[in-house]
């Protein structure tokens, strides 16, 4: 599923794309005929992210009142675009929309989102109150997860995929988070020291804002690399994850797995012991 800095670049791709111009819209396989007849023709005013929800806002349309377009892609959601005229429809294709910019024709497909509705403006800030601060966010305060993470006898690995506590965190950044702070995953959020959650939100940000920036999730400092120049390979991008029987970077014990909120969790046993982050 991705995460939330890659909703993030596709909020800003999108925003070049297709802000200030006109769409035609349609859904070649059916499923959200409405939804695109609604905003086909309109004008793109807006595109923004918060944590894995992407929101396209739409003006100049025959309702008049502002429409939002709001995906969510989910595990196996996927856009793709192209310039000139699009290919022919293949498949259970979503949402296609085309625009005609200055030089040439640009066209965006969506295939099996989790979620692909027309909301109200209204309607888009009832999702966004049920999400937890986004990292990514400009003023998000440092302690807006505080709350709900520290009064919680739920285990932090379970709160850090939960979207109401903190919005964008996938797998792999909790997996590596929790490891680059030294975090029991099982250890209760009221039971992690609050000064190890602030340093967790500060690093995350750094983290996240890095994906935006590369389109890649690499936590690793150059010195637990095994080529600590140069380009940072696939093989060298995280601590934990994925790496299940391999040697933690920083200590050599075999790294475990297992399974947490319904999601396989990575961990090293020395680095992230019993009750690590009290």
């Amino acid at each position: 599923m991705p995460e939330g800095h890659s909703i993030h670049r596709l909020a800003r791709r999108h925003r070049r794309l297709l802000v200030g111009r006109r769409v035609r819209a349609s859904s070649p396989q059916g499923r959200f005929a409405e939804g695109a007849a609604l905003i086909d023709g309109a004008t793109v005013v807006g595109t923004d992210a918060w944590g894995k929800h992407l929101f396209h806002t739409y003006a100049d349309h025959p309702g008049g009142e502002p429409l939002v377009l709001h995906v969510h892609l989910g595990l196996y959601g996927k856009f793709r675009e192209g310039r000139g005229e699009p290919d022919e429809p293949r498949g259970a294709l979503r949402l296609r929309l085309v625009v005609d910019g200055p030089d040439e024709r640009s066209w965006l497909d969506l295939r099996g989102p989790t979620a692909c509705e027309i909301v109200t403006a209204p309607e888009r800030d009832l999702i966004l109150d049920r999400l937890g601060p986004d990292p990514l966010r400009s003023g998000t305060d440092l302690r807006a997860w505080m709350p709900r993470l520290a009064r919680s006898r739920a285990p932090i690995g379970t709160l850090l995929l939960d979207q109401s506590a903190v919005a964008g965190i996938g797998n792999v950044y909790r997996a590596e988070l929790l490891f680059r702070h030294g975090v029991d995953p099982h250890l209760p959020g009221r039971e992690v020291d609050p000064g190890v959650l602030d340093a967790m939100w500060l690093d995350l940000v750094r983290l996240m804002r890095a994906g935006v920036r590369s389109g890649r999730i690499v936590t690793t400092e150059p010195e637990h690399r095994e080529r600590p120049a140069g380009r940072v390979r696939r093989i060298d991008a995280h601590y934990v994850y994925g790496r299940v029987g391999r040697p933690c970077r920083v200590c050599g014990t075999a790294v475990l797995d297992g399974q947490l909120a319904a999601r396989r969790l990575f961990w090293c046993p020395v680095c992230q012991p019993p009750g690590g982050g009290r």
